[in-house]
């Protein structure tokens, strides 16, 4: 008889997370092998990279490393899975390393930067999220909201910069900078400005707008 395939994991979601995040990492990722970075650490000693940027891609590889999730709405989808390599240092003194590969071939990559916000590195380092959990959180709230929205819409380019977000309320677990999201009365706007700004391309502007959701669409959690 033969054996069943062994499936991937079950992710168990990090501490931390909102309720909504922890549903979405348990019900729709999945955990694969990722590197083991500490057996790196004397040979990356060695080539000047900072004890302590070491630590901060290891910390980040334990909690996230191997973690695959659903494609986002943008960026192409963002990283494919979770995954830390060797800190990289910049002109500035800063110190960044890599969040995942790309599902396809981009402009720019996924970083961690030197001070722990996740972002993409493009013609300059453009900051997306205060941290990695920010990101999980959007890509959860945009699920979340795909699936009880009554209306999806979405607006490209310069048309961005006249979305009303009178009477909205940024979402605060989304940890938002370049990127954000915001709720109103009846409907959530995500706004994603990062290719924009890390590219110099307007047009890259998009803002997607969910409507027509009921307090348990609004937050789920």
């Amino acid at each position: 008889m033969t054996p069943a395939p062994l499936l991937p994991p079950v992710p168990f979601a990090p501490s931390g997370l909102s309720g909504r995040a922890k549903r979405f990492v348990e019900v729709d990722g999945i955990r694969v092998p990722g590197q083991e970075l500490r057996r790196h650490r004397d040979a990356w000693l060695r080539q000047g990279i900072p004890a302590a940027e070491i630590d901060r891609a290891a910390a980040f590889q334990d909690r996230w490393g191997g973690l695959a999730l659903p494609p986002a709405p943008f960026y192409e989808g963002g990283p494919r899975v979770l995954d830390a390599d060797c800190p990289e240092g910049s002109a500035d003194g800063g110190w960044s390393f890599s969040a995942g590969s790309c599902r396809v071939s981009m402009a720019y990559g996924f970083m961690i930067g030197p001070d722990g916000a996740f972002g993409i590195d493009a013609h300059r380092w453009t900051p997306l999220h205060e941290c990695i959990d920010g990101w999980v959180e959007s890509l959860a709230l945009a699920a979340h909201a795909g699936r009880w929205a009554r209306t999806v819409t979405r607006i490209r380019g310069r048309a961005v910069e006249s979305v009303d977000l009178d009477g909205y309320e940024p979402v605060p677990e989304v940890r938002g900078l370049t990127d954000t999201w915001w709720r109103g009365e009846d409907s959530l706007v995500a706004l994603y400005r990062g290719e924009a700004v890390g590219l110099d391309a307007p047009q890259c502007l998009e803002a997607q707008v969910y409507g027509g959701l009921d307090e348990w669409g609004l937050r789920g959690g």
